[in-house]
Order: C-alpha cells, then sequence, then structure tokens
C-alpha cells in the first residue's frame, strides 16, 4: 500500500468523525423526547416479569404446590406458543451466504469482483432479504420478540405479514447486531490509534512471544482490541520473511479467539453470558483449559516455525532480517490507553438490564453503544493522525465484517430458531455433547447467538434449577462447555468469531497470501480438532 493511499484512508477519519458526532447528536435528541428511557423501561420491566416467573416456575411442590401447577401450566403454554420451526430448507439462504464467501475467492471470474466491500454487501443483504421475505409471504408459526422485552407474534396478515420479518429484523439487527457491530468497530478503530513500531529478529521465539502476549491480553480487551493491537507490529517483524501465513493463522487461533475466555469481556459469546446472569468472575474457572489450549497451540507453533518454516527462509531474507533491528516503542497510548478502559468498563457496566452498582439507575437503551461511540469519537478527535498513517488504518476490515455479518445475522434466525425448538429434544444432555455441538454449530454460525441458544437449551434441561449455578439454572460443567464451545471453536472457520475476517483482511493488505476458506479450514482440522478431543477428554469425560 502506498503513502498516498496510507494518508487518504487515515484521513477518511474526518467523515467519520462528523458521522459519529451526528449519531451522538441524534441520540441526544432521541433522550431530550424521552424514547431510550421508555425502551430501558420495557427491558427492565420485561426482565422483572421473567425473573418473577422463573422464581414462580422453581418453587417447591410442597410449598407452592398450586403456583407450581400454574407455573407448569404457563411453561406448557409458553412451549405451545412457539409453535413449529420453519421448515429445513429456510436455512439455503445462509448456506448460499457461507458458500459465497468460500467459494468466490476461488473463482477468476468472481475473485475481483469479491473484494468489493459493495459486492459483499450485496449478495449478503441480498440473501438476508429472502430470508425476511420468507418470514412475511409463507411464515404461519408465531415466534419469539427478543427486543425491548420477550414477547410471542403471531401472523396477522394473509398474503404478506410486516409484523414477522419485522420481529426477525428485530432480534438480528437491532438486539444483536448492532451491540455487536459497535463493540467491535470500537475496539478495532482506538486500538487502530496505538502503535507498536519496532523490527524484532522474526525468529521462531519472537512470533510465539508475540501470540502468547496477544492470546493473555484477549481476556482483557477483548479478541478484537487485542488483535487489532498486535497484527501489524507482527506483520512488520516478518516483513522479511517469505512464509508468514501460517503466523496469521495461529494468531487467529490463540489471539482472536481461543485466548479470549478468562473473562466476559474477552468473546461476545460471554458477555451474552454474563448479560443473562453468569457471575462477571465465573469465567476465571476456565483457566485449565485456556492454559492447556493456549499453551498446546505456542508449543506446537514454534515446532512447526522452528523446524519447518524458519529453515525455508532464503538466507539473504535471513541476514536482512537479523540487520534490520528496531526496538519496540510505543505510540498513541494517550489517550486511546485510556479510551480502551473505558470500553471495559462500559461494557461491563451499562447494562440496560442492571443497575449501576451502588445505585437503583438502569441505563439508558442503547446508551452503552453511545458511549462507546463517543469513545471512538474521542479517539480520532484526540489521537495523532500520525499513528494512524504508520499503522496504515483504514475502515476496510471493520466495512466486511460489517457488510458480511449483517447478511449472516438475518440468514441464521431460521437456523438459530429450529435449534431453540428442537434442542431440547436432540438428545443433547451431557458436557461433551454439548462442548461439541456448542462448537461446531459456534464455527459456522456467528458463536455469540450460538452460545446464547444452547445456554438455554441448557436451562430449560434444569428447569428445576442447579445447586452448583442457582442465578443461572445451569451447572458448572455444562456452563463451562458451551462457553469453551463457543469460544475455542469460533476458531475453526474464518466467520466463526468477527476477528478472524479482520486479521485475514489486514494481513492480506499487507502482502501476505492467506490460505483460502476451506485452506484455513485444513489448518483447523489439522490443528485445532485434535486439540479440542484433547479438552473433552481432560475436562468432560469423567462424570
Amino acid at each position: 500500500m502506498s503513502d498516498a493511499h496510507s494518508s487518504s484512508a487515515a484521513s477518511s477519519s474526518r467523515p467519520v468523525l462528523f458521522a459519529l458526532v451526528a449519531v451522538l447528536v441524534g441520540y441526544a435528541v432521541a433522550a431530550a423526547l424521552n424514547l431510550p428511557q421508555a425502551g430501558a423501561q420495557h427491558v427492565v420491566a420485561a426482565s422483572h416479569h421473567a425473573e418473577h416467573e422463573a422464581e414462580h416456575e422453581t418453587a417447591s411442590d410442597g410449598e407452592h404446590e398450586a403456583e407450581a401447577a400454574e407455573g407448569h401450566e404457563g411453561r406448557e403454554a409458553s412451549t405451545a406458543a412457539k409453535g413449529a420451526p420453519p421448515p429445513g430448507w429456510t436455512v439455503v439462504p445462509f448456506v448460499l451466504l457461507l458458500g459465497a464467501i468460500a467459494v468466490f475467492p476461488l473463482i477468476h471470474a468472481t475473485e475481483h469482483w469479491w473484494e468489493e466491500n459493495r459486492n459483499k454487501f450485496l449478495v449478503a443483504a441480498g440473501l438476508g432479504a429472502l430470508t425476511l421475505a420468507y418470514y412475511g409471504l409463507l411464515h404461519a408459526e408465531p415466534i419469539q420478540r427478543h427486543f425491548l422485552g420477550h414477547a410471542v407474534v403471531g401472523r396477522s396478515a394473509p398474503v404478506f405479514d410486516f409484523g414477522l420479518p419485522a420481529t426477525i429484523f428485530a432480534n438480528a439487527i437491532l438486539q444483536e447486531y448492532v451491540p455487536f457491530i459497535i463493540l467491535l468497530f470500537s475496539l478495532y478503530t482506538i486500538s487502530g490509534g496505538i502503535r507498536i513500531e519496532g523490527d524484532l529478529p522474526a525468529h521462531p521465539g519472537t512470533n510465539t512471544a508475540f501470540i502468547g502476549v496477544g492470546a493473555l491480553l484477549a481476556s482483557f480487551i477483548g479478541t478484537t482490541g487485542a488483535a487489532m493491537l498486535l497484527i501489524r507490529p507482527l506483520l512488520e517483524t516478518n516483513s522479511e520473511r517469505k512464509h508468514v501465513k501460517h503466523t496469521v493463522v495461529f494468531f487467529i487461533f490463540a489471539v482472536c479467539n481461543c485466548g479470549g475466555c478468562l473473562l466476559p469481556l474477552g468473546d461476545p459469546p460471554l458477555f451474552l453470558g454474563y448479560l443473562q446472569g453468569v457471575d462477571f468472575l465465573w469465567t476465571l474457572q476456565l483457566w485449565q483449559p485456556w492454559l492447556a489450549v493456549n499453551c498446546a497451540l505456542l508449543a506446537i507453533y514454534f515446532a512447526w516455525d522452528r523446524f519447518v518454516c524458519y529453515p525455508r527462509e532464503q538466507l539473504r531474507d535471513r541476514l536482512v532480517d537479523e540487520t534490520r533491528r528496531r526496538p519496540l516503542r510505543f505510540y498513541g497510548l494517550w489517550p486511546n490507553a485510556l479510551l480502551l478502559l473505558g470500553v471495559v468498563l462500559s461494557v461491563a457496566l451499562l447494562d440496560t438490564s442492571k443497575t449501576i452498582p451502588g445505585t437503583d439507575w438502569h441505563p439508558w437503551l442503547y446508551l452503552r453503544e453511545c458511549v462507546l461511540l463517543g469513545l471512538v469519537a474521542a479517539s480520532l478527535a484526540l489521537g495523532k493522525q500520525s499513528v494512524r498513517e504508520a499503522n496504515r488504518f483504514n475502515y476496510v476490515a471493520i466495512v466486511e465484517v460489517a457488510a458480511l455479518f449483517v447478511g449472516i445475522f438475518i440468514c441464521m434466525q431460521p437456523a438459530l430458531q429450529i435449534l431453540d425448538l428442537e434442542g431440547p429434544n436432540l438428545g443433547i444432555n451431557s458436557p461433551g455433547k454439548f462442548f461439541w455441538i456448542t462448537g461446531a454449530l459456534s464455527s459456522v454460525l456467528d458463536n455469540a447467538p450460538t452460545y446464547l441458544v444452547f445456554f438455554e437449551t441448557a436451562r430449560a434441561l434444569h428447569a428445576d434449577g442447579a445447586v452448583s449455578m442457582p442465578h443461572v439454572g445451569i451447572p458448572d460443567r455444562l456452563l463451562a462447555a458451551i462457553s469453551l464451545g463457543a469460544v475455542f471453536m469460533g476458531a475453526n472457520t474464518y466467520i466463526g468469531n468477527g476477528p478472524n475476517f479482520m486479521v485475514k483482511t489486514i494481513a492480506e493488505k499487507s502482502g501476505v497470501r492467506m490460505p483460502s476458506f476451506f485452506g484455513y479450514m485444513l489448518y483447523s482440522g489439522c490443528v485445532l480438532i485434535p486439540l479440542f478431543i484433547a479438552v473433552h477428554f481432560l475436562f468432560f469425560w469423567l462424570p
């Protein structure tokens, strides 16, 4: 990428800053009209209603016999209200979207066309529109609405019912996609204002240290923040080497996925669990599988690079790498390090369904997202533009994720609805089964909503309450299996977790020829699947 192009890309931050200010002004106007406050009241009321129903359903037969009978009838009515799942063919748009992501870059006639994010969006949005059209024209059963509280929405028009596709759109975009993409955008943009500059010798030990530090940081500033912070200095350190793609692949394995399971901020699935009532520090219980998998990844990478890839480098490239040495220096820590801390605190504290600790105040609807956008605006306004130019920062990677995932979130709704309705009947009743089923689907569905579906499936299996996790009704080992399956196996494909695509795009823009969709799966199949089999036997095999 030329310096002129880099400066041009960096200067594009100005319209982004203006757009952010416009969004924040719009939110302030909405707040003056009491709209986000009213939305928060709906969420809180729905949360209180759900808590009351949960307490009502778990009352003992001896003390609350009448109430228990009434709760049983309520559960039966709720199950009946869900209706039948969509037919299997409704997942075709989702399969086609996955096929486009996998195949279009490999076909000569479409590879350059597919490089344009506009075309990715047209394909994703078009297939999403087909999914919404099915719900408007053909779907006859009621569906669950989750945005602004739970409700059951039935068909009300014979020809085209606008209520059903509007409900699917609200569930997919307003409830899930908007918080998802704004969190990724904030971490991506703020971390893009921090530069780690230097050129260390690209020895196997150096690269292993980069990946190890990223795996540790991932749990504390998120997989996106850690990936965006370290991928550029890793690529610059390896700029003299020719065999680099395996390094980026292992970086995706560890930093973008497997490293992010010690805190809810590490990966979106765990954040959803925190919002569902899992204690903020509960995920620290996952330190043993976290340590085992990440240490194994580092050991495999080091051996691979040391004995296979590094010896294949040309002697002149190795000599250039040894002579071009510069110590690491950090730029842009002010104000961006403080703003990243603000992201962490905002995500942890500004949940509409919960009060701010020490108060009885519930944050307004989308206040967390607007605070995140405000932090991004502060980063763009106060941070040094020269740092972003040196990073060759642009919005291509995050726009690619946004363009594809808007279709993914809509197209996967029929699949999630089928799982939600049929999950308890699938015989998934042990930690090992939850680990593999959650993980397998997290590989091709986004791992955050997949986690939530099996979270609810596990809770349904233990509706009478679980001694080990009374506040969410799921035994610890089942919750650990769901958490690890979603986080770890999001690394199996490029689309399993948002940062995967970002790192792939940044690496390709830096000249690294990354594996294709299926080529990447060959790496994950050979490296990750044996590790996950070991996790199964070490942590979920014994009763």
